[in-house]
Protein backbone atom coordinates (compact mmCIF):
# COMPACT_ATOMS: atom_id res chain seq x y z
CA UNK A 1 0.00 0.00 0.00
CA UNK A 2 3.27 2.29 0.06
CA UNK A 3 4.85 4.86 -1.63
CA UNK A 4 7.35 2.25 -3.04
CA UNK A 5 4.66 1.51 -5.84
CA UNK A 6 4.92 4.36 -8.24
CA UNK A 7 5.90 2.70 -11.71
CA UNK A 8 2.78 1.97 -13.43
CA UNK A 9 1.16 5.25 -14.89
CA UNK A 10 -2.51 5.45 -15.62
CA UNK A 11 -4.14 7.74 -17.93
CA UNK A 12 -4.38 10.28 -15.37
CA UNK A 13 -2.35 10.11 -12.06
CA UNK A 14 -3.71 12.32 -9.25
CA UNK A 15 -2.18 13.16 -5.91
CA UNK A 16 -3.63 14.78 -2.50
CA UNK A 17 -1.44 15.56 0.31
CA UNK A 18 -1.68 18.00 3.31
CA UNK A 19 2.02 18.85 3.71
CA UNK A 20 2.08 20.07 7.24
CA UNK A 21 2.93 24.02 7.43
CA UNK A 22 5.82 25.07 7.76
CA UNK A 23 6.20 26.20 10.87
CA UNK A 24 6.42 22.88 12.36
CA UNK A 25 8.59 19.69 12.89
CA UNK A 26 11.51 20.23 11.12
CA UNK A 27 10.74 21.66 7.70
CA UNK A 28 13.82 21.89 6.08
CA UNK A 29 14.41 18.12 6.54
CA UNK A 30 10.92 17.48 5.51
CA UNK A 31 10.99 19.91 2.53
CA UNK A 32 13.32 17.78 0.89
CA UNK A 33 11.60 14.69 1.77
CA UNK A 34 8.53 15.38 0.32
CA UNK A 35 9.95 17.07 -3.24
CA UNK A 36 11.79 13.73 -3.67
CA UNK A 37 8.93 11.59 -2.84
CA UNK A 38 6.67 14.17 -4.99
CA UNK A 39 9.01 14.03 -7.93
CA UNK A 40 9.11 9.70 -7.85
CA UNK A 41 5.07 9.79 -8.15
CA UNK A 42 5.26 12.36 -10.92
CA UNK A 43 1.43 13.12 -10.68
CA UNK A 44 -0.41 14.84 -13.11
CA UNK A 45 -2.41 16.63 -11.01
CA UNK A 46 -0.91 17.29 -7.27
CA UNK A 47 -3.54 18.89 -4.88
CA UNK A 48 -1.36 20.34 -1.71
CA UNK A 49 -3.09 21.87 1.73
CA UNK A 50 -0.85 23.46 4.58
CA UNK A 51 1.90 25.06 2.22
CA UNK A 52 3.06 28.40 1.50
CA UNK A 53 2.66 29.74 -1.99
CA UNK A 54 6.75 30.41 -2.56
CA UNK A 55 7.61 26.92 -1.44
CA UNK A 56 5.18 24.99 -4.23
CA UNK A 57 7.56 25.32 -7.44
CA UNK A 58 10.05 23.96 -4.92
CA UNK A 59 7.89 20.53 -3.67
CA UNK A 60 5.82 20.47 -6.63
CA UNK A 61 8.45 21.09 -9.31
CA UNK A 62 9.13 24.20 -11.78
CA UNK A 63 6.83 24.95 -14.80
CA UNK A 64 3.57 23.40 -13.26
CA UNK A 65 0.47 25.30 -13.34
CA UNK A 66 -1.15 26.52 -10.36
CA UNK A 67 -4.57 27.49 -8.94
CA UNK A 68 -4.54 28.93 -5.12
CA UNK A 69 -7.38 28.84 -3.06
CA UNK A 70 -7.31 33.05 -2.43
CA UNK A 71 -7.34 33.43 1.09
CA UNK A 72 -4.41 31.60 3.80
CA UNK A 73 -3.54 31.98 7.36
CA UNK A 74 -1.55 34.67 8.55
CA UNK A 75 1.36 32.84 8.33
CA UNK A 76 0.96 32.26 4.47
CA UNK A 77 -0.75 29.02 4.96
CA UNK A 78 -3.11 27.58 2.47
CA UNK A 79 -4.22 25.42 -0.21
CA UNK A 80 -3.05 24.61 -3.91
CA UNK A 81 -3.64 22.87 -6.78
CA UNK A 82 -1.16 22.25 -9.44
CA UNK A 83 -1.14 20.53 -12.99
CA UNK A 84 1.64 19.96 -15.66
CA UNK A 85 -1.00 21.01 -17.90
CA UNK A 86 -2.28 24.52 -18.36
CA UNK A 87 -5.50 24.82 -15.33
CA UNK A 88 -7.83 26.95 -16.28
CA UNK A 89 -9.55 28.57 -13.10
CA UNK A 90 -13.44 28.23 -13.27
CA UNK A 91 -14.77 29.13 -9.69
CA UNK A 92 -13.86 29.54 -6.32
CA UNK A 93 -16.46 28.89 -3.67
CA UNK A 94 -16.91 29.97 -0.21
CA UNK A 95 -17.14 27.26 2.69
CA UNK A 96 -17.57 29.73 5.52
CA UNK A 97 -20.82 28.38 5.74
CA UNK A 98 -21.26 29.80 9.48
CA UNK A 99 -19.07 31.21 12.42
CA UNK A 100 -17.85 28.33 13.30
CA UNK A 101 -15.97 28.28 10.54
CA UNK A 102 -12.57 29.39 11.82
CA UNK A 103 -10.11 28.56 8.50
CA UNK A 104 -9.65 31.25 6.26
CA UNK A 105 -9.21 28.94 3.54
CA UNK A 106 -11.61 26.77 3.66
CA UNK A 107 -12.96 26.76 0.25
CA UNK A 108 -13.29 24.71 -2.80
CA UNK A 109 -11.76 25.65 -5.81
CA UNK A 110 -12.72 24.42 -9.38
CA UNK A 111 -10.53 24.75 -12.31
CA UNK A 112 -10.66 22.76 -15.81
CA UNK A 113 -7.30 21.16 -16.98
CA UNK A 114 -7.30 19.56 -20.68
CA UNK A 115 -5.75 15.75 -20.08
CA UNK A 116 -3.95 14.54 -23.44
CA UNK A 117 -5.34 11.69 -25.60
CA UNK A 118 -8.50 10.18 -25.28
CA UNK A 119 -9.57 11.43 -21.44
CA UNK A 120 -9.74 15.20 -22.84
CA UNK A 121 -11.25 18.11 -20.19
CA UNK A 122 -11.15 16.83 -16.75
CA UNK A 123 -13.45 19.53 -14.05
CA UNK A 124 -11.29 19.43 -10.62
CA UNK A 125 -12.59 20.38 -7.46
CA UNK A 126 -10.05 21.09 -4.58
CA UNK A 127 -12.23 20.86 -1.20
CA UNK A 128 -11.06 21.95 1.91
CA UNK A 129 -13.45 21.97 4.47
CA UNK A 130 -12.87 22.82 8.25
CA UNK A 131 -11.35 20.50 10.12
CA UNK A 132 -11.73 20.67 14.34
CA UNK A 133 -13.60 17.64 15.58
CA UNK A 134 -16.96 18.50 16.66
CA UNK A 135 -17.70 20.33 13.09
CA UNK A 136 -19.59 17.43 11.39
CA UNK A 137 -22.79 19.78 10.69
CA UNK A 138 -20.27 22.12 9.21
CA UNK A 139 -18.61 19.89 7.30
CA UNK A 140 -21.95 18.59 6.02
CA UNK A 141 -22.81 22.28 4.88
CA UNK A 142 -19.65 22.52 3.36
CA UNK A 143 -19.85 19.28 1.05
CA UNK A 144 -23.61 20.30 -0.08
CA UNK A 145 -22.27 23.62 -0.93
CA UNK A 146 -19.42 22.17 -2.62
CA UNK A 147 -21.55 19.63 -4.99
CA UNK A 148 -23.80 22.04 -5.67
CA UNK A 149 -21.69 24.32 -7.32
CA UNK A 150 -20.47 21.04 -9.15
CA UNK A 151 -23.99 20.47 -10.16
CA UNK A 152 -24.43 23.93 -11.13
CA UNK A 153 -21.37 24.50 -13.24
CA UNK A 154 -22.23 21.22 -15.22
CA UNK A 155 -25.59 21.79 -15.92
CA UNK A 156 -24.44 25.53 -17.05
CA UNK A 157 -22.16 24.42 -19.61
CA UNK A 158 -25.12 21.80 -20.87
CA UNK A 159 -23.19 19.93 -23.33
CA UNK A 160 -19.79 21.81 -23.25
CA UNK A 161 -19.41 20.35 -19.54
CA UNK A 162 -16.77 18.22 -19.04
CA UNK A 163 -17.35 14.53 -19.01
CA UNK A 164 -15.33 13.42 -15.72
CA UNK A 165 -15.34 15.38 -12.16
CA UNK A 166 -12.39 14.59 -9.71
CA UNK A 167 -12.46 15.62 -6.04
CA UNK A 168 -9.87 15.69 -4.41
CA UNK A 169 -8.36 16.83 -1.02
CA UNK A 170 -8.07 16.89 2.92
CA UNK A 171 -12.07 16.42 3.72
CA UNK A 172 -11.33 16.03 7.61
CA UNK A 173 -14.29 13.57 7.98
CA UNK A 174 -13.61 9.77 7.71
CA UNK A 175 -15.89 7.72 5.57
CA UNK A 176 -18.30 6.96 7.85
CA UNK A 177 -18.79 10.40 8.34
CA UNK A 178 -22.42 11.97 7.22
CA UNK A 179 -20.00 14.33 4.97
CA UNK A 180 -18.30 11.65 3.17
CA UNK A 181 -21.18 9.14 3.19
CA UNK A 182 -23.07 12.23 1.07
CA UNK A 183 -20.45 12.52 -1.20
CA UNK A 184 -20.04 9.17 -2.16
CA UNK A 185 -23.82 8.93 -2.71
CA UNK A 186 -24.60 6.80 0.49
CA UNK A 187 -26.96 9.04 1.86
CA UNK A 188 -28.75 12.60 1.00
CA UNK A 189 -28.39 16.02 2.76
CA UNK A 190 -30.35 19.05 2.94
CA UNK A 191 -32.46 17.84 0.22
CA UNK A 192 -29.84 16.51 -2.49
CA UNK A 193 -28.07 13.77 -3.45
CA UNK A 194 -24.99 13.44 -5.64
CA UNK A 195 -22.61 10.40 -5.93
CA UNK A 196 -18.68 9.97 -6.31
CA UNK A 197 -16.52 7.17 -6.38
CA UNK A 198 -14.14 6.99 -3.83
CA UNK A 199 -11.03 5.54 -5.29
CA UNK A 200 -9.14 4.20 -2.03
CA UNK A 201 -12.41 1.89 -1.81
CA UNK A 202 -12.39 0.54 -4.97
CA UNK A 203 -7.90 -1.05 -4.42
CA UNK A 204 -8.61 -1.33 -1.14
CA UNK A 205 -11.92 -2.00 0.10
CA UNK A 206 -11.44 -3.99 3.35
CA UNK A 207 -8.26 -1.74 4.29
CA UNK A 208 -8.93 1.23 6.93
CA UNK A 209 -6.49 3.29 4.16
CA UNK A 210 -5.62 5.44 7.66
CA UNK A 211 -4.11 8.76 6.46
CA UNK A 212 -3.62 10.50 10.15
CA UNK A 213 -2.93 8.11 12.40
CA UNK A 214 -0.73 7.73 15.50
CA UNK A 215 1.20 5.06 13.81
CA UNK A 216 3.05 8.54 12.59
CA UNK A 217 4.66 10.14 15.27
CA UNK A 218 3.98 13.60 14.10
CA UNK A 219 0.20 13.53 14.47
CA UNK A 220 1.73 11.80 18.49
CA UNK A 221 3.40 15.09 18.60
CA UNK A 222 1.30 17.81 17.26
CA UNK A 223 -1.84 19.14 18.65
CA UNK A 224 -3.92 16.05 18.53
CA UNK A 225 -1.60 13.71 20.71
CA UNK A 226 -4.79 11.19 21.25
CA UNK A 227 -5.61 10.63 18.05
CA UNK A 228 -6.91 6.96 17.08
CA UNK A 229 -6.63 6.92 13.13
CA UNK A 230 -8.53 7.85 10.42
CA UNK A 231 -8.69 8.24 6.58
CA UNK A 232 -9.53 11.72 5.93
CA UNK A 233 -7.32 12.21 2.40
CA UNK A 234 -9.76 11.40 -0.88
CA UNK A 235 -9.53 11.09 -4.69
CA UNK A 236 -13.48 10.70 -5.87
CA UNK A 237 -14.45 10.56 -8.98
CA UNK A 238 -18.17 11.73 -10.02
CA UNK A 239 -20.44 9.27 -10.79
CA UNK A 240 -23.28 9.79 -13.67
CA UNK A 241 -26.52 7.92 -13.50
CA UNK A 242 -24.62 4.45 -14.48
CA UNK A 243 -21.11 4.78 -12.25
CA UNK A 244 -17.78 6.80 -12.89
CA UNK A 245 -16.52 8.50 -15.80
CA UNK A 246 -13.30 7.72 -15.57
CA UNK A 247 -12.79 3.86 -13.76
CA UNK A 248 -9.55 3.32 -10.75
CA UNK A 249 -6.89 1.25 -12.24
CA UNK A 250 -4.76 1.96 -8.64
CA UNK A 251 -4.86 3.78 -5.53
CA UNK A 252 -1.83 3.62 -2.90
CA UNK A 253 -0.54 5.94 -0.19
CA UNK A 254 2.45 8.08 -0.48
CA UNK A 255 5.18 8.77 2.44
CA UNK A 256 3.45 6.47 4.93
CA UNK A 257 6.84 5.94 5.98
CA UNK A 258 10.26 7.75 7.33
CA UNK A 259 12.83 8.44 4.80
CA UNK A 260 16.26 8.81 6.41
CA UNK A 261 14.58 8.75 9.60
CA UNK A 262 12.35 11.80 8.47
CA UNK A 263 8.34 11.94 8.52
CA UNK A 264 7.26 14.05 5.95
CA UNK A 265 4.03 15.00 7.32
CA UNK A 266 1.27 14.01 9.69
CA UNK A 267 0.03 12.88 6.84
CA UNK A 268 -0.21 10.47 4.34
CA UNK A 269 -0.34 11.17 0.87
CA UNK A 270 -3.26 9.73 -1.56
CA UNK A 271 -2.46 8.81 -5.48
CA UNK A 272 -4.75 7.49 -7.62
CA UNK A 273 -4.41 6.35 -11.20
CA UNK A 274 -7.64 6.92 -13.35
CA UNK A 275 -8.29 5.67 -16.78
CA UNK A 276 -11.43 5.61 -19.08
CA UNK A 277 -12.92 2.27 -18.53
CA UNK A 278 -13.00 0.38 -21.44
CA UNK A 279 -16.72 -0.19 -21.01
CA UNK A 280 -18.41 3.68 -20.97
CA UNK A 281 -20.88 2.84 -18.19
CA UNK A 282 -24.36 3.25 -19.53
CA UNK A 283 -23.85 1.12 -22.64
CA UNK A 284 -23.64 -2.61 -23.42
CA UNK A 285 -20.94 -3.92 -24.65
CA UNK A 286 -20.45 -5.89 -27.45
CA UNK A 287 -20.78 -9.58 -26.97
CA UNK A 288 -17.74 -10.46 -28.86
CA UNK A 289 -16.25 -8.69 -26.06
CA UNK A 290 -17.51 -10.63 -23.31
CA UNK A 291 -15.99 -14.42 -23.88
CA UNK A 292 -18.76 -16.54 -23.08
CA UNK A 293 -21.53 -14.47 -23.90
CA UNK A 294 -24.05 -14.78 -27.13
CA UNK A 295 -26.62 -12.64 -27.53
CA UNK A 296 -30.25 -14.95 -28.54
Amino acid sequence: MGDGVVDERGRLRVMTLNALAPGHADWPHRREVLRERIAAVDPDVLALQEVRAQDVADLAGPGRSVVAHRATSDDGVGAVLTSRWPLRPVREVDLHVDDRVGLPWSAAVLAEVEVPGPVGPVLLVHHKPTWELGRALERELQAVRCARAVEEELAGRGRAAPRHVVLLGDLDDPPESASVRFLTGRQSLHGTSVAYRDAWEVTWPDAPGHTFTPANPLVRAGEMPTELGRRIDYVLVRCGAHGPSLEVARCFRVLDAAVGGVWASDHFGVVADLRLPAHPPGSWAPAASQPGLRWI
